[in-house]
């Protein structure tokens, strides 16, 4: 097939693909350029999903009648001039492809009036070709009404997912949008129904109450203004930018550690309030609360990032959701060190907010002749309490008691222990229990981590060695991680066929975990991407595998031994792996499920 130049309604498909991909593309345009033109007030209209309509009416600046038409031209925009523009973009739009893509697939109708103009201007465009123009009595700004989106490219539009799944991109999107301009007044009326609408007074907080509902936002706490990060002196003398300019600032909010989720979908990125996608800077916020949640789980976060234009490229994609930052490891640092200062300063601390059931005297007398596996623990007994610990390691959204999670712990006072894995003890506002796994955990993570920052893990020779049994896959990773674990305080050798002899081992491990943790530490080398031990990661390894265990029954000196180390930690609330190694009822909840209050 000879080379031949396509037909300008092809070429203009083909572009329209890469920046129109559902209706959410399409809504993501619409309100891009409608904050360009300065409005502060947007209302969105979809149904069925998006794909019979979508309607996107703004109090901009609107378009100047001489240039209606040109709008819809590929490449045309009022954005940038130059290529120097380029490198200081402050619009969210710059490309010029954005109406002329979407006109390309749909049938646009665009009625805008700038101010000072008698009329507005009506243009109607159908599959990129204007079809009608004629002057139609506005409001200042511009309403664009999209309809049958792909109705001429079959092919895209049966790849369209469910009514459903399409009109929750755009609800993400919307609140997006929001979230990034709290200023903004937004609307999404969705067949008919309203789904989201947000005051405009600027209150970040007052968004984030409406897009996530009250009891998260609640669980959320502000990263409080810090000093901003400078760049590095290379990046600083860049074109277009200046020492005094090249800085980095994060703002926004995060949730306690107590709120996680089994998916990223509750990280929203920003930069320069532009809603973005950033690998490196999701995994800075999970960095961020590393030893703070559960392994596998992820936080809730609203991020923005200042930076000046000159540091970041936005023209890396059509879509405009990827960036290039021209020094990544700033910006990663800022965002790490913002959101770890603010979890553990300020984020809260988990407690019961159940209210316990009252039983009665009979009943309590009861459950008491029947033996122990059949009882039903009545809610708020000591044995519920207990359970309310495991139940709290994943429980997404619970109540808290405001105790940043630095803060030391109040002096306790031990009292006992139930089934010899949770630590009863009282404070001065209440009742704590306390899982001794967890927190003997946090006590020889620490301690791990002061000796290893003096290069002194201790070991301990054992005066019979063990035999471990390993695959062929293992093996192989242990002879490469030979000198990495001598470091952690291993001695571990080939002793023929699948037998490994372990020599010797972390002074605080407990033998009998041995094999046990050399496979889960020898995992973790295998999934990473560099066939590396982590320092954390193997600390709080062995931290785990040297703790007591749940079910070992304590004295009272031990537990109060316990207790004491703990008082001591960095950060007491969260084992190595995130679990809370304790739980909170206040003085105040046990008044009022005694009815006290």
């Amino acid at each position: 097939m000879p080379i031949r130049v396509l037909p300008p309604q092809v070429a203009n498909k083909i572009a329209a693909g890469e920046v129109v991909e559902r209706p959410a593309s399409v809504v993501k345009e619409l309100i891009e350029n409608a904050i360009d033109a300065g409005a502060t007030d947007i209302q969105i209209e979809i149904r069925q999903g998006g794909r019979r309509l979508i309607r996107v009416a703004d109090n901009g600046c609107g378009i100047p009648p001489a240039e209606v038409e040109l709008a819809f031209a590929r490449h045309a925009t009022s954005k940038i001039a130059s290529e120097d523009d380029l490198t200081r973009i402050t619009t969210l739009g710059f490309r010029g492809e954005a109406l002329a893509s979407i006109s390309a697939v749909s049938q646009v109708t665009m009625l805008t009036r700038v101010q000072g103009e008698a009329a507005g201007i009506q243009l109607r465009v159908e599959g990129g070709q204007i079809v009608r123009r004629d002057g139609h009595a506005a409001n200042t700004g511009t309403l664009i009404s999209v309809e049958n989106l792909f109705y001429n490219t079959p092919a895209r539009l049966k790849f369209l997912r469910s009514e459903s799944t399409e009109s929750s991109h755009v609800v993400k999107l919307a609140s997006a949008y929001a979230i990034a301009f709290p200023e903004l007044r937004l609307r999404l009326v969705d067949n008919g129904r309203l789904v989201l609408q947000t005051p405009g007074n600027g209150r970040l907080y007052d968004v984030l109450v409406k897009v996530y509902g009250l009891e998260m936002a609640q669980e959320l706490v502000e990263i409080q203004p810090g000093e901003a990060q400078p760049l590095t002196q290379e990046t600083s003398d860049s074109p277009g930018s200046s020492p005094a300019e090249a800085e980095v600032q994060v703002a926004g909010y995060v949730g306690a550690p107590s709120l996680h989720h089994s998916k990223r979908s509750y990280e929203m990125l920003f930069l320069n309030r532009r809603w973005i996608q950033d690998r490196s800077i999701s995994y800075a916020i999970e960095e961020a609360y590393r030893t703070l949640i559960p392994q596998g789980r992820y936080p809730v976060a609203v991020i923005n990032i200042t930076l000046p234009p000159s540091e970041v490229d936005v023209n890396v994609h059509p879509t405009k959701r990827e960036v290039r930052f021209r020094n990544p490891r700033a910006v990663f640092s800022a965002v790490q060190r913002a959101v770890r200062r603010t979890v553990l300063e300020q984020a809260p601390v988990a407690s019961i907010s159940q209210r316990p059931t009252v039983v009665g005297a009979a009943e309590w007398s009861r459950q008491q002749h029947m033996p122990l596996g059949r009882r039903a623990i009545p809610h708020g007994s000591v044995g519920q309490l207990a359970m309310e610990i495991q139940r709290t390691a994943d429980t997404e959204a619970i109540d808290v008691a405001r105790a940043p999670m630095s803060e030391q712990l109040p002096m306790l006072r031990v009292l006992g222990q139930v089934r010899q894995t949770y630590i009863i003890a009282e404070g001065p506002d209440g009742l704590y229990l306390i899982d001794q796994h967890a927190a003997h955990e946090r006590i020889l993570f620490e301690q791990l981590q002061t000796e290893q920052t003096a290069m002194a893990l201790s070991s301990q020779t054992l005066l019979q060695p063990l035999t471990i049994e390993l695959p062929a896959q293992q093996r192989r990773l242990l002879a490469d991680l030979s000198e990495q674990l001598v470091a952690f305080g291993f001695d571990i050798a080939p002793f023929g066929g699948d037998t490994c002899l372990v020599r010797a081992i972390p002074a605080a491990m407990n033998p009998a975990q041995v094999s046990e943790a050399i496979a889960e530490l020898l995992d973790a080398a295998r999934e990473s991407h560099d066939a590396n031990l982590a320092v954390e990661s193997t600390l709080a390894v062995i931290a785990c595998h040297s703790a007591v265990r749940a079910g070992q029954t304590l004295s009272q000196d031990e537990a109060r031994e316990l207790i004491r180390q703990l008082e001591g930690t960095a950060a007491p609330y969260t084992c190595p792996h995130g679990r809370p190694t304790m739980i909170h009822l206040s003085a105040a909840q046990l008044e009022k499920s005694f009815g006290r209050s």
